[in-house]
């Protein structure tokens, strides 16, 4: 039977373990076809399929909407937090993002068939490196439906097929944007089997996902610490982890004030249910009468909570709650942040590479010497200076959109972009040697 045409329907639906595995092992299949399909398109067809995707879903924004309003009824009658109700809704302006995001990333150089390096042996071999498409990814993914089309449009423009795994709290969503990029996969003249989402919300779909090696190529995990350590601990499949953003803003003794301020409120309130949001604010104790006053009124106008150390708490007062341990390593993905005070730039480095995450954290200082240190001594995918966290992000670094940001050290660190979804084979030309 074929359970993955069969049961690709606008509702989620509830399988049989028998029949998961059935659709799971067909879902896999089909990418392994489209996959090998889309090594060898062009650039060109490659871009139109973005490019009409893009249109697509300008097109469908009322299906999309739609869509996207049944999830967010649905999330609120679960009682699902506001900060993730954030990251779940779809508006005009994001979706148009996302249009914005596929155009982007086709305006990007096709990161296939680059040569990467070539040089010629003594013996005349003439040895070339090349880079090529990893295969199959697939992406398990909670509650932001825009993953589905950035992920799609990278996994697309890097000539990969993608099995998406969403959340059940954005399957609508993530459905209705799916076909819209199908229209431009179709239009361009590629197998809609190059992008497919799976139509169950079982814990048993990720288990069968992770442990098809012989479907599956990499799996790139974007969602809280449990989901992340289960496929570390289950997966048989090379792994892109996407770890949770316990994201670092330290205000050395010589930071601008100004800079200071912005820099903070932005970090941690331009939307604070994003993996890139500060969580935790650190202060030189040299500065910090001068520095944690004005920075906390200007959080706290803008409606944050905070939670300090006892150092802190001495010089804000009342308008700090206490911070226990456990604090310096909570990702809240809310209006919350932690305050700190700690013995300059090595007690900042200290205590991030002690307690964070490994993910992204900014010095703010107009101290060159202590600055460089920061971002060299700072074991994290992302080191800024003078800048939010908030930028974080592969369309930011230029490029068009990101899979994830990969916290890990093998393959690929930071924002995964188009480029970092390849391999390289080699290529070698001979005249006839043979080896003595």
């Amino acid at each position: 039977m074929d359970f993955a045409k069969d049961f690709l329907v606008n509702e989620l639906v509830d399988f049989s373990e028998n029949e998961i595995e059935a659709v799971m092992l067909d879902i896999g299949k089909r990418a392994r076809i489209a996959a090998a399909f889309l090594a060898h398109a062009s650039s060109e067809q490659k871009d139109q399929a973005l490019r009409n995707a893009s249109t697509a879903l300008l097109k469908e924004m009322p299906t999309i909407l739609n869509a996207n309003f049944r999830d967010i009824s649905i999330a609120k009658e679960n009682g699902l937090k506001e900060s993730m109700i954030d990251r779940l809704l779809l508006t005009d302006s994001r979706i148009s993002d996302m249009s914005n995001g596929l155009n982007s990333i086709a305006e990007l150089s096709d990161p296939v068939g680059l040569t990467i390096k070539k040089w010629t042996r003594p013996n005349g071999l003439y040895f070339e490196c090349l880079r090529v498409p990893i295969g199959v990814i697939g992406v398990i993914y909670e509650s932001r439906p825009n993953v589905t089309a950035d992920a799609g449009g990278l996994c697309l423009k890097a000539g990969n097929s993608v099995i998406l795994r969403c959340g059940s709290e954005s399957y609508h969503s993530a459905k209705a944007i799916t076909a819209a990029i199908h229209q431009g996969l179709i239009s361009a003249g590629l197998p809609k089997d190059a992008i497919q989402l799976v139509p169950t919300n079982d814990r048993i779909a990720v288990s069968k996902l992770i442990t098809m090696p012989q479907y599956v190529d990499v799996i790139v995990p974007r969602g809280g610490k449990s989901l992340i350590e289960r496929v570390h601990n289950e997966s048989r499949v090379p792994v892109l982890a996407h770890l949770s953003g316990l994201c670092h803003v330290y205000l050395d003794a010589e930071a601008d004030l100004e800079k200071a301020v912005v820099i903070t409120v932005n970090a941690k309130m331009r939307r604070t249910s994003v993996c890139n949001a500060a969580e935790v604010l650190l202060i030189d104790r040299d500065g910090a009468s001068k520095l944690l006053p004005p920075v906390a009124e200007a959080l706290s106008m803008a409606g944050c909570v905070l939670r300090g150390d006892k150092n802190a708490q001495a010089i804000v007062g009342n308008n700090m709650e206490s911070a226990t341990e456990i604090d310096w390593e909570t990702e809240y993905l809310d209006a919350i942040m932690s305050v700190a005070l700690v013995d300059g730039v090595s007690g900042a480095i200290a205590h991030i590479n002690s307690h964070g995450s490994h993910h992204t954290d900014s010095i703010v200082t107009e101290n060159k010497i202590a600055a460089e240190k920061f971002l060299l001594e700072v074991d994290s995918a992302i080191v800024l200076h003078n800048a939010s966290t908030q930028f974080a992000d592969g369309g930011e670094f230029g490029f068009g959109a990101e899979i994830g940001i990969s916290t890990g050290r093998i393959h690929a660190r930071g924002p995964i972009s188009a480029e970092h979804l390849t391999s390289f084979k080699y290529l070698v030309r001979g005249s006839g040697q043979i080896r003595h």
